[in-house]
């Protein structure tokens, strides 16, 4: 089996907090997050909606794309978001 690496963007219910994450396994990830599993940013601001994601071959890929998202602005992740998921549904749904 083939390797992937993510990059994805999750909020909350209201989608007021954007948090960018990479991670080598999406659907766990996500469990993580709406479970609140790792305490931190994420379980703090309830971020538990998945509503963007990349996939990548390599680990280093998948990093360079992440810091490139965190470095933009809110205009810019919601950019992404709306060119995937226009709507903002939780996408993780349909993992």
């Amino acid at each position: 089996m083939t390797k992937q690496f993510f990059v994805y963007i999750a909020s909350n219910k209201v989608n007021t907090v954007l948090y960018t994450g990479v991670t080598n396994n999406l659907t766990r990830r996500m469990y993580e997050h709406k479970n609140k599993l790792i305490q931190g940013f994420t379980s703090k601001y309830n971020v538990n909606k998945l509503l963007y994601y990349e996939i990548f071959p390599t680990p280093r890929e998948a990093i360079a794309a992440e810091k490139k998202i965190k470095a933009g602005s809110r205009e810019r992740k919601i950019g992404l978001i709306e060119s995937m998921n226009p709507e903002h549904k939780d996408l993780s749904e349909e993992l």
